[in-house]
């Protein structure tokens, strides 16, 4: 078995030999000896260890998230549970960006459309043509992209949120198709949905008193606004209602 230097297997890998020292006071890559010059020398393997380190660094994991999963890959007692922990942990932190993307995203569409029907009202025709293309392009919410609903469906069932029981038809029905508002203020979502009937607000208040007692996340909040009904959610888990309603929003 011949072993590499630490120029050889930074060559290999295409970093500097000063990102295989700092590994190494991480505990994460450590040499397998040295020569008698006192260079370090690594077994081939370590090239192996390496890309695994920089593609979960890619991932978004830390070191010290890195570290627990080398030490399961070297048979030093991590379990399933602990990998699975933190796996998950990151793939919620993934969930939480993409909701706050996919809000600017919505809230974006809509501020589009409302833009073309004061040109409407204004009858402002210079420069339509073009802006009304620009707008049915990037509003067609029967080809939106949207997370899957089996990996919403997960999502809850996983983390044990009450919402992945909220089958009841009178509630969903309600809200199919119901345009929606969403903002963030600090770690609270606001959702707006409009209208004030009876059936939106029996909904509405029927959720807030399902996941009231939800452990997974904070009690949500339902105020009367004028242009109808605010759920506020708070917390790390907060965007899950956001995903939830815009679900029900472009269902078909």
């Amino acid at each position: 078995m011949k072993l590499l230097t630490i120029g050889q297997l930074a060559k290999k890998a295409g970093v500097a030999t000063s990102l295989l020292r700092y590994y190494e006071t991480k505990g994460l890559l450590v040499p397998g000896g040295r020569t008698e010059a006192g260079y370090r020398l690594y077994a081939p393997e370590a090239e192996q260890d390496l890309r695994f380190i920089q593609r979960a660094q890619r991932l978004g994991f830390s070191l010290a998230d890195i570290g627990r999963f080398m030490d399961g890959l070297a048979g030093e007692g991590l379990d399933d549970a602990t990998v699975a922990e933190t796996a998950e942990r990151r793939y919620l932190e993934i969930e939480r960006q993409l909701t706050e993307l996919q809000v600017l995203q919505h809230e974006l569409e809509l501020f589009l459309l409302d833009f073309r029907h004061r040109m409407q009202q204004q009858d402002l025709k210079p420069g339509a043509g073009l802006y009304n293309q620009l707008v049915d392009r990037i509003c067609a919410h029967g080809n939106h992209r949207q997370p899957g609903s089996s990996s919403l469906e997960w999502l809850l069932e996983r983390i044990g949120c009450s919402l992945a029981n909220v089958d009841q038809p009178e509630i969903i029905n309600v809200l199919h198709g119901r345009h929606v508002h969403v903002w963030r203020e600090g770690k609270a979502y606001r959702i707006l949905i409009p209208g004030h009937d009876q059936d939106l607000q029996h909904a509405l208040e029927e959720i807030a008193r399902i996941e009231s007692d939800c452990h997974a996340h904070s009690a949500p909040v339902l105020d009367r606004v004028e242009e109808g009904f605010v759920f506020i959610t708070r917390g790390d888990r907060a965007f899950l209602f956001v995903q939830f309603f815009l679900a029900l929003e472009r269902a078909s």
